[in-house]
């Protein structure tokens, strides 16, 4: 039931040099990555979220609270597959802002704020602690677990391995210094931490997968054996099992977007925006398979291992209590990988932290005064060292950590410590990406209290049980993150409406909330730097070595078309230099380097109010041209529409003309004839010749209606001759012209439908020139109409102070461009093939005109047809109207 310690050293430090030969190689595919590149190792790297708290704690979860355990993988499963928007918005802001960590994000939102760098670095610090004392605890034990003769490899032996843990951070501290802090900036991968932890993660995945099918084959009978078991071996929910399970999943999706480790590989590491989308899918598929793993091998502890035996360590002591040392070695392996992982990740995000957020301000504190440059030691090799020296700190604080908290606790338990401190940084995150108002004050506040809080209900309570601040009877977990999240929350709200944003934080929240518009260049806008070439050109140097220094500032002087010598220093070189030190110092200190050198001069409010004005007066101008072109266009429509007009009526009067001239021709010549046979013609018959003379005056008459037309057309538009007006009924005269049209229908072939509604009126106008538009209304209701089944309705009411009569019929109705010059002189429609001089139309409009009246063509019946409504100013008199009987017969 052991391991030979040699065999163990031997095995374990033949996979540190293999780690390390990863790493190597994946250091020297910097330049061509290939597969490191690819989607896939970017998923192996996101795995780091499951350290030996998965490994380990997952299998002694599921044994002591049973299903509960699943939602720990549930919430990242939920961001990855339904928040891709989030992830793909913090990628994209991180490569535009050329953000290193998750405390340079939050305060490069709020006006690259110093103080609130600092505030999320102490936070994130604090938070980590606990998890890196975790896995500390979990490889001292597993070491402890396969090394230990007897029961105490069962798990039962709780005494602390305090040294073993001691020798494992000092060699995770030099592998990750070894790896982590080769280059400066951090905004570029880590390949061969990357390729590392890849390695890593398919190892812990192919060792729990491995003793999960032992457990299934080996120990039970398969997995109908392992569902049999679960309702006996599996604890059931608990009665606050919907509030825990609810916690559990809420800060474990909180976890994967605001934990350091997670945030470097998922943000910072990330080089391809499409890389999210196979992350979307694979790495829940990776959580599935591990969980999946972890319940047989806790179905089988229980059932077979000892009372009293440690359930985090299921995992190596069922192969050791079946003599499998090969499997418990390669479980073994998979735990530490696990560890290590996390560890390094974890180290390498908080050393960025801590060496861009505390350690930096300090010393440009200390050494640099406004306006002069650093006089003495190299940045880029302080800051270098400061990051070893930070991952030396962060690690012997977890030790301590871990030294001070004892045993207290599974490893579940010690990881939602280091959960629900993270969480304090997700309400000033989405905030920050999402809402304009929020501001570095209500930030600040939300975060502090939210950490307070969380301290006095976890952290303090996890070295110290009689430190806490949560109620005996509460769980001490739900109500942690309820009240700290909540205050959080309202205090950030609170706080961001108690002052509008400072000029940088409004800058900065519309290039974070507005990420994928083109928001660059806003703060040349508002600010003017200037500085001295060489001067920068010395601050590059101390900052990214004199390599990179001079291609950065060669590729900038070509792109400003220049052949030697040094960029121009203007705004847009300063601005892209501060980015470029900003992803290896951060954007706060970054932004106070540049400014000891550069003269930053903000553009005062007197000349934002000119710029403003000569804004809108631009705006203005460019409205009015806008207006001025749609008038144009308008006039020109119209203008067409004219043109359109007048050719039509020119063709009307030529069609009208010609038909005069026929009309009149036809007429004159028979007169011509006929006169010259009765004057030539001595012997010709008296009944011949009364004949001809009948003839001879029919066509006199009919030459002299046409010339009665043309001038009484021009005598009412020139609104000569005096009308004869009178007061009278008005229905009297449409009764008169409905008798006087009935020579035109002499088959009786026309349905009438007349109906009159409201009271009896009274019209003061000429009642002939009244019964004319009747007539002529009428006339051509019958004349034009060619239905089968010929019908007019006559519709007569009174409203407004007006009578109207409405004459509709279903015959061929009028075109909609004739509906346009229906009442023009000389226009006739189209569809008709009835003969006409085109004038009758006309006259009735100037008549209704004179009399202060209208005649109008209203839109069709939905059947076809055409309706004429005549419209009289008129006075009710006493007595209603009445409805007449539908006529069947017209005439």
């Amino acid at each position: 039931m052991t391991l030979s310690p040699n065999l163990l050293f031997v095995a374990t430090f033949g996979y540190i040099i293999l780690l390390f030969a990863v790493g190597f190689w994946g250091e020297r595919r910097r330049e061509r990555p290939g597969l490191l590149g690819s989607a896939l190792v970017y998923t192996l790297s996101i795995s780091v979220y499951c350290t030996s708290w998965t490994f380990f704690g997952a299998v002694g979860s599921a044994a002591r609270s049973g299903i509960e355990f699943t939602a720990i993988y549930l919430g990242p499963t939920l961001v990855f597959a339904g928040w891709f928007v989030l992830l793909r918005k913090m990628v994209h802001i991180r490569q535009n802002q050329q953000i290193t960590s998750i405390a340079d994000l939050i305060s490069s939102r709020y006006g690259k704020s110093p103080g609130i760098a600092a505030l999320v670095t102490l936070i994130a610090v604090v938070s980590t602690l606990p998890y890196i004392a975790l896995q500390l605890k979990a490889v001292s034990s597993s070491l402890a677990a396969i090394m230990t003769p007897g029961a105490a490899s069962l798990g039962a032996n709780t005494d602390p391995h305090y040294l073993t843990a001691f020798w494992v951070a000092a060699g995770m501290a030099a592998f990750t210094i070894l790896f982590g802090t080769r280059t400066l900036d951090a905004s570029e991968r880590h390949h061969g931490i990357v390729a590392a932890i890849a390695l890593e993660s398919l190892v812990k995945l192919g060792a729990l997968v491995s003793v999960g099918l032992f457990a299934t084959y080996a120990i039970l009978d398969g997995p109908q054996d392992v569902l049999r078991r679960l309702p006996e071996t599996i604890p059931p929910p608990g009665p606050d099992f919907d509030a825990r399970w609810t916690t559990t999943i809420a800060l474990s999706a909180i976890a994967v977007l605001c934990l350091p480790r997670m945030f470097q590989v998922t943000i910072v590491e990330c080089t391809n925006e499409r890389h999210l989308r196979t992350a979307g899918w694979a790495f829940p598929l990776y959580l599935l398979v591990m969980t999946a793993s972890a319940l047989p091998i806790a179905v089988a502890g229980i059932a077979h291992m000892p009372a009293g035996s440690n359930p985090d360590l299921f995992v190596l002591t069922l192969p050791l209590s079946a003599d499998q040392n090969g499997l418990a070695l390669l479980a073994f392996l998979g735990g530490f990988s696990s560890a290590t992982s996390m560890v390094i990740i974890s180290s390498i995000a908080l050393s960025t932290m801590v060496s861009n957020h505390l350690i930096m301000p300090l010393k440009l504190r200390g050494s640099i005064t406004p306006g002069q440059l650093p006089q003495t030691g190299d940045v880029r090799g302080f800051l270098l060292n400061a990051r070893r020296i930070s991952i030396c700190v962060v690690l012997l604080l977890s030790f301590l950590y871990y030294r001070m908290s004892g045993n207290h606790g599974g490893l579940a338990s010690i990881g939602f410590i280091a959960f629900t401190g993270v969480a304090q940084f997700l309400p000033a995150l989405i905030a920050g990406i999402f809402w304009h108002r929020a501001n570095g004050r209500g930030a600040a506040l939300g975060m502090i209290s939210g950490f307070l809080l969380w301290a006095g209900a976890l952290f303090l309570p996890s070295v110290n049980q009689a430190l806490t601040i949560t109620p005996t009877d509460a769980d001490p977990l739900v109500t942690a993150l309820t009240w700290s999240l909540g205050v959080n929350t309202l205090l950030l709200i609170l706080g961001s409406l108690s002052r509008d944003p400072f000029a940088l934080e409004r800058l900065q929240a519309t290039r974070f909330v507005e990420t994928f518009s083109d928001a660059d260049g806003e703060s040349e806008r508002l600010f003017r730097r200037s500085a001295a070439s060489a001067d920068l050109y010395v601050l590059a140097q101390r900052i990214l070595g004199e390599s990179d220094a001079r291609t950065l500032f060669t590729e900038f002087r070509e792109r400003q078309g220049l052949t030697e010598g040094l960029p121009e220093a203007d705004d847009a070189f300063i601005t892209y230099l501060e980015r470029r030190l900003a992803s290896s110092i951060g954007a706060a200190s970054a932004r106070a380097m540049v400014s000891s050198v550069a003269r930053a001069e903000a553009i005062s409010r007197e000349t934002l109010i000119k710029m403003a004005d000569e804004t809108a007066r631009l705006m203005d101008h460019s409205q009015r041209l806008e207006a001025k072109s749609q008038e144009l266009e308008e006039t020109a429509r119209q203008l067409r529409s004219a043109n359109e007009r007048l050719r039509r009526l020119d063709a009307l009067k030529d069609e009208f003309l010609s038909q005069v001239s026929h009309e009149l021709r036809t007429p004159m010549t028979s007169l011509r004839s006929f006169s010259e046979i009765l004057i030539e013609s001595e012997d010709l018959p008296p009944e011949n010749a009364a004949h001809f003379l009948r003839i001879i005056h029919d066509e006199t008459l009919r030459l002299t209606r046409l010339l009665d037309e043309i001038l009484d057309l021009n005598t009412l538009e020139n609104a000569e001759g005096a009308l004869r007006l009178s007061t009278f009924d008005p229905m009297r005269e449409l009764d008169g012209a409905i008798e006087i049209s009935r020579a035109l229908d002499p088959h009786r072939r026309i349905r009438l439908v007349q109906a009159r509604h409201g009271p009896r009126v009274s019209v003061r106008a000429d009642a002939d020139r009244l019964r004319q538009v009747f007539i002529n209304v009428l006339a051509n209701a019958i004349k034009y109409n060619t239905n089968p089944a010929p019908a007019i309705w006559i519709e007569t009411e009174y409203e407004g102070g007006y009578l109207h009569v409405r004459v509709i019929d279903n015959g061929p109705g009028i075109e909609p461009l004739d509906r346009e010059i229906i009442f023009d002189k000389f226009a006739r429609s189209t569809r008709s093939e009835a003969k006409g001089s085109g004038l009758g139309l006309a006259i009735c409009r100037r008549i209704m005109e004179r009399l202060d009246g209208a005649i109008t063509l209203d839109p069709p019946p939905p059947d076809g047809g055409a309706v004429f409504r005549i419209s009289l100013p008129a006075l009710p008199s006493k007595g209603p109207f009445l409805v007449a009987a539908e006529r069947q017969e017209l005439f």
